[in-house]
């Protein structure tokens, strides 16, 4: 049996090295699988982070814009909470043909 074996694979450090290198891509801790799976999480977490960073930037902005002014941060509230003065009625109109139905 060890005749049909290349004389090439039958060499120690050959047999060594390609026993070391499918324990290494398939049983170690750092495992090719592992590694692989690791960067499809690190895609993901980067994804998330500039994600994140966009809504920083806009809330930032939106921040940056109501503080602005007593003028815009009045509107701000007017439209963004119904906030009203004392003496007013707030009417809140609801456009009936694209109101999702209800179950």
């Amino acid at each position: 049996m060890l005749q049909k074996i290349p004389p090439f694979f039958r060499n120690f450090y050959v047999a060594t090295f390609l026993v070391l290198m499918v324990w290494m891509a398939f049983f170690d801790a750092n495992s090719f699988m592992v590694q692989v799976r690791n960067r499809s999480k690190l895609s993901d977490l980067q994804r998330e982070i500039d994600y994140y960073a966009a809504q920083i930037d806009t809330i930032r902005a939106n921040r940056h814009e109501v503080l602005g002014s007593d003028r815009l941060r009045e509107k701000y509230a007017r439209e963004k909470y119904l906030m009203k003065k004392p003496t007013e009625d707030v009417f809140v109109v609801v456009d009936s043909l694209n109101k999702p139905l209800e179950p």
